[in-house]
């Protein structure tokens, strides 16, 4: 029989969504009542009439990259903290610089979940190598280890000859960290003929994990499951032994919506991560992460019946230049909305000859009409400020990579 954290990854996903959107209405009101930044940003926004994903989808988007200048304006969370600082527990620093505050609770994070996925249970001993310095990730991670009953080796980062030592003397079973790292400490501990068999299970995250390295864990009896996080929101979605996608935390709403743009994308369409977090602390509400992923249909073979994703696909932000003028896909965006025979479009920049060039890709239904791609150059110029030219493709010809802008100029 499959185990699981709480029955809460066992719900009905109607029951689920019934419950997080009965409680959206007053996770807005206390956002709105606690927090100076949300009751600015929200400021025209009834919550009782926030009731469903229609509703949601209408609230502004806040942007990870907004942080910087709210919080330069208010600091220091650009008032978006619910919490006055004096009660909080932490304070993170990411590049930005962006500050991040941590509440009291107990695995404030979330990461429990995730690790209790990844085999991690009550009496283990597990080697944490996440960084604990102004970054999160350390802390996070055993927070979540330390509420599962593990008792935990802050590793931290570097020491390779250390971490393994410890290992082997301490008998530790399950890993935290990148997975580079732990091909690093698996690779040292080879050199020296250190014992580390007792090395049984890893919850990774932080970076991309090869294919072949989790295969090489695999076969050495590590098995390796990774996460999604990040500083702001916490855990946001996780593997489990099926192996089948990462699924959501049960905190948190997810929405994927199409870069540049606060507008939802059908399901299976890649788009940005835009998530609203339950958190009474750091209430964020339609928070868009700048990562793009695709839900998944369907639940996962292992019994958790929450959404999923397919894990982290790339950057949102496509911003690139032309001509020394900046083009967003929130432009891109603005160019559709201007003509309904648009089904979806791709700003491709290139270089031909060492000149940059813009031709925007439509994809639509039927026969284009007379005038259509002039009408669409137009539109490119006047939202823009640069020429560009229009290509027509075949419905589904674009790649669902969730591109809106493609830089592919090139420099040999």
């Amino acid at each position: 029989m499959p185990e699981f954290y709480d029955a809460l990854e066992t719900r009905d996903p109607e029951s689920r969504e019934r419950a997080l959107m009965g409680a959206l209405p007053g996770q807005i009101a206390h956002a709105k009542g606690k927090a100076s930044g949300w009751a600015r940003i929200l400021s025209e926004v009834d919550p009782a009439a926030v009731t469903g994903r229609a509703a949601l989808a209408k609230l502004p988007v806040t942007r990870k990259p907004d942080l910087v200048a709210l919080q330069k304006a208010e600091p220091p969370f650009g008032g978006l903290n619910a919490t006055p600082v004096a009660q909080l527990g932490r304070i993170f620093v990411s590049p930005g610089p962006i500050y991040d505050p941590v509440g009291r609770g107990r695995d404030w994070g979330r990461a429990a979940r995730a690790l209790f996925a990844a085999g991690f249970r009550s009496g283990e001993v597990a080697l944490n190598t996440f960084a604990y310095h102004f970054t999160p990730a350390g802390s996070m991670m055993e927070a979540g280890a330390l509420a599962l009953g593990c008792a935990v080796v802050p590793g931290g980062t570097g020491q390779t000859e250390m971490q393994v030592a410890a290992i082997a003397s301490l008998r530790a079973s399950a890993y935290i960290g990148t997975p580079s790292f732990l091909k690093l400490i698996v690779e040292k501990a080879d050199e020296l003929k250190a014992d580390i068999g007792s090395l049984r299970k890893a919850a990774v995250g932080a970076e991309y994990l090869p294919a072949p390295l989790r295969a090489a864990m695999g076969e050495r009896g590590i098995r390796v499951l990774q996460s999604y996080a990040s500083a702001d929101l916490g855990l946001i979605a996780y593997e489990s032994e099926a192996l089948e996608g990462m699924i959501l935390d049960e905190e948190l709403i997810l929405e994927i919506v199409r870069p540049g743009t606060g507008d939802p994308v059908p399901e299976g369409e890649v788009g940005e991560v835009v998530i609203t977090t339950f958190n009474a602390d750091y209430p964020l509400i339609r928070f868009a992460t700048g990562d793009l992923s695709a839900v998944l249909r369907g639940t996962s073979p292992c019994g958790r019946t929450n959404t999923r994703i397919r894990g982290w696909m790339g950057r949102a932000d496509q911003t690139t230049k032309v001509k020394g003028m900046f083009v967003h896909p929130s432009q891109v965006a603005e160019i559709v909305k201007r003509h309904p025979e648009i089904l979806k479009a791709r700003l491709v920049v290139d270089n031909p000859g060492g000149t940059d060039r813009m031709t925007v890709q439509c994809e639509v239904r039927g026969a284009p009409s007379a005038g259509l791609a002039q009408a669409i150059e137009d539109s490119i110029r006047s939202i823009t400020k640069l020429r560009g030219e229009v290509a027509f493709r075949e419905p589904g010809e674009l790649p669902n990579d969730g591109k809106a802008v493609e830089d592919a100029k090139k420099y040999d």
